[in-house]
């Protein structure tokens, strides 16, 4: 009998095909397997109809652990070509079926951690070491199907040591398309800021103690490089911080290990789980009692994010070194990509930096870290990027067309959603540049590329300035394919829809900002949403902006806008002027827009009124990165109590924030702060809540959901979660897609692959 078997899924670089030639060999099968053009795997073999069973059982049941299976076609011959062994055979160009891709990147495996622990082995200290089960894939892959010449490892010749690996079934290096060793492979070195390499015999390991010293390193990973310095130097942190110009944004850390981390930082199970999994993710964790790093990694901040190292270069930093952990945050200018290329890194690092540590494999696809929090005991998204992009998110339905999604401006990603497939793209950034424009366009044509699809149509934000509407509508004519707009936050309840396969949903969507239907800001909404269709039914009250975007930089402005009418605040305006970018002629100039605030444009936002209390407060007079205000009054409101105890106002649908802004403003000198900060955060739980329950009983529909930036607040996320199960409701908020802008794409996707068009 002979079976010819087409496999899709993530089966390429997955150490598939040694998988496949071990299971013939172990059948007595013969044939062949090579890989296919369009990501898939293409077998046949040919032996006793028994044995070609309990082959294709294992194939299915047991394959690879990195490996992920979505079809096996089968078609069974009765007449045998008369192979006379198994083999791999060279992979074909063919590109027939849709919908394959390329894994993420993995961490080191236990075993080459082993190797290059071990003096006795051939990569021992070999900072590149992989196999089949670990290493770079996504970063390196340039175009399909997955070889090495293929990748950036076609500069790496390999030596007869690993000719003789790749070449040995029994090997786990068999077929590995990474496969290097100290002799033939990839080579680390330090350089001086200005690119001049430095010769030192062991450049990982002094990069590490000169970090421990207080230097600040770009060190070149997978998917780009980072910014390093050490973790417990308050003087090297306000360096970093003064030459990146990031003032307040928290950075991430790398800890040596799991005790290091415990050290500085609370964890529980699950999360120690996250933390060594093979995905190795940045994980928001609590900050110990007895913090013992420095004060400047995250100001102001109740959490910090974590990670382990995840390639054998990270692990060897810290060996001469007694750090518990390295500042490691991504190194790109000010709303550009992640770096990935020498001469741009020494162009725009070197005058951040004391030292490079380079190594000399090319990075094909540039991907940031991706970074997690736990949500009663479940995994949920932040930036969904390396260790995750670009596997598909499989979806419970099969949906006709294929469908592009672009995403916003802020926090992008795209999303190609075929069939019963979401292949969401690494994180790419703020889309306002020319560089990062055209990272996403390449992001978008390589993704296109790899999973063989064909669009359809293309969606996009509702927002007519985007520089993401402008690409959706150049890609929509050059594929000739419809555009469809998608307001921004029925993108995000649509994105949560999709991924939990519901139906209707009453769903809350806060964030700071979004285009509304009528071209105003929203950003504090609940919408009923049934059948891929969203309509608005309440939202939370509009307040003005005074100043335009210059509000969302200063919240003292929407302090002033919100109670500018109700109280005298003159006195108070005036006193914080120093927070303003012009002192008292700016709070002046405030105090006139007062009089004729009408005529200013106003917003929904919940981020604004986060913002508003956290300003009232004293705990952020300025956003200097996204989220700041609102992320620092969550950290002050860890610790509090609702002394306030303010039954949300509600009428006609919109929920009442003028009362709230006025009762935290009269409290501010008799009541702590952490107690205003609990109390108003949870008026606003609680009002939002209210307009979906209301909306729950109106519409007859059982189920809320909760999206958009906000959903990242702790405080806010369960107290909602809390009253909704009181009241016997289900409630849902996004896990495998963050619930910010980074999942916004798949719900513009969602929305289009889903309706009746």
């Amino acid at each position: 009998m002979r079976v010819e078997i087409k496999v899709t899924g993530i089966v390429q670089g997955v150490g598939f095909r040694p998988f496949i030639y071990r299971l013939a060999i172990l059948y007595n099968l013969k044939g062949f397997v090579r890989n296919r053009g369009d990501a898939g795997v293409e077998i046949t073999v040919e032996g006793k109809k028994e044995k070609i069973e309990k082959f294709i059982n294992d194939l299915e049941n047991n394959p690879p652990s990195i490996a992920n299976i979505q079809k096996v076609i089968k078609h069974y011959h009765e007449k045998e070509k008369g192979f006379t062994e198994f083999k791999i055979h060279k992979s074909s160009e063919t590109k027939e079926l849709e919908g394959s891709v390329i894994p993420p990147d993995i961490a080191i495996c236990q075993k080459c951690l082993e190797e290059l622990r071990n003096p006795k082995n051939a990569r021992y200290d070999y900072f590149f070491i992989t196999c089949t089960g670990c290493g770079p894939r996504y970063t390196t892959i340039q175009q399909l199907p997955y070889d090495r010449h293929n990748t950036t490892m076609q500069e790496f010749e390999m030596c007869e040591f690993c000719r003789n690996e790749y070449a040995d079934p029994t090997n786990r290096r068999f077929h590995a398309q990474t496969v290097a060793c100290p002799n033939c492979g990839p080579k680390a070195y330090l350089a001086e800021k200005n690119g001049q390499p430095i010769k030192h015999k062991d450049p990982i390991r002094e990069a590490g103690r000169l970090l421990e010293e207080g230097y600040i390193l770009a060190i070149k990973g997978y998917g780009g490089f980072h910014v390093a310095t050490a973790t417990t130097q308050d003087d090297s942190i306000l360096r970093l911080r003064k030459e990146k110009h990031r003032a307040q944004k928290p950075f991430a850390i790398m800890a040596r290990d799991l005790k290091n981390i415990r050290s500085f930082a609370k964890f529980n199970p699950k999360e120690a789980e996250l933390l060594r999994s093979p995905e190795k993710p940045i994980l928001l964790l609590n900050k110990a009692e007895d913090f013992q790093l420095s004060q400047y990694i995250a100001p102001g901040l109740h959490n910090i994010g974590v990670m382990l190292p995840y390639t054998g270069l990270h692990m060897m930093l810290f060996d001469l070194t007694k750090e518990p952990a390295f500042v490691m945050t991504s190194a790109n200018p000010p709303s550009e990509p992640i770096v990935t290329d020498h001469v741009k890194a020494i162009e725009s690092l070197g005058s951040i930096v004391d030292y490079f540590l380079f190594h000399n494999r090319a990075i094909s696809q540039r991907c940031d870290d991706s970074v997690l929090r736990l949500h009663d005991e479940s995994p949920s998204f932040i930036r969904r990027s390396r260790g995750f992009a670009p596997a598909p998110i499989i979806l419970k339905k099969k949906l006709k067309k294929c469908v592009l999604g672009v995403g916003a401006e802020e926090n992008v990603t795209a999303c190609i959603l075929h069939h019963n497939k979401a292949f969401v793209s690494q994180y790419i950034g703020t889309v306002r540049n020319l560089e990062t424009l055209t990272f996403m366009k390449e992001t978008v044509s390589h993704l296109l590329n790899i999973t063989n699809t064909r669009l359809d149509a293309v969606a996009c934000d509702l927002h007519p300035k985007f520089s993401t509407t402008r690409f959706a509508k150049e890609i929509a004519e050059e594929v000739r394919c419809p555009i469809f707009p998608i307001q921004h936050h029925h993108a995000h309840m649509l994105s949560l829809m999709g991924e939990h396969d519901l139906d209707d949903i009453i769903g809350i969507v806060c964030d700071g900002y979004g285009y509304g239907a009528q071209g105003n800001a929203w950003g504090g909404e609940v919408f009923l949403c049934s059948k891929g269709e969203c309509h608005r039914i309440g939202n939370m009250e509009a307040q003005p902006l005074l100043g335009g975007d210059l509000a969302t930089q200063y919240p003292i402005r929407m302090v002033a806008g919100i109670l500018g009418n109700s109280m005298n605040i003159e006195s108070w305006l005036l006193s914080k002027s120093r927070y303003l970018a012009h002192g008292e002629k700016e709070a002046q100039i405030i105090i006139k827009q007062l009089k004729n605030k009408e005529s200013a444009p106003t917003t929904t936002s919940c981020g604004r009124i986060l913002d508003a209390l956290s300003a009232i407060l004293g705990i952020c007079y300025e956003r200097t990165y996204q989220g700041e205000p609102a992320m620092k009054l969550e950290s002050i409101g860890e610790k509090g109590y609702d002394v306030l105890k303010l039954e949300p106002k509600i009428k006609n649908g919109i929920l009442n924030t003028t009362s709230l802004i006025s009762a935290v403003f009269e409290a501010k000198d008799e009541i702590r702060a952490q107690d205003l900060a609990y109390s108003a955060q949870s008026y606003v739980a609680r009002g939002l809540f209210q307009l979906a329950a209301d909306a729950s009983q109106k519409f007859g529909i059982k189920t809320i959901g909760f999206s958009g930036g906000v959903a990242y607040n702790k405080q806010i996320t369960l107290t909602i979660e809390r009253y909704a199960k009181n009241n016997a409701l289900e409630f849902y908020i996004p896990k495998t897609l963050p619930a910010g802008d980074g999942g916004i794409s798949f719900g513009q996707a969602i929305a289009v692959a889903s309706s009746k068009g």
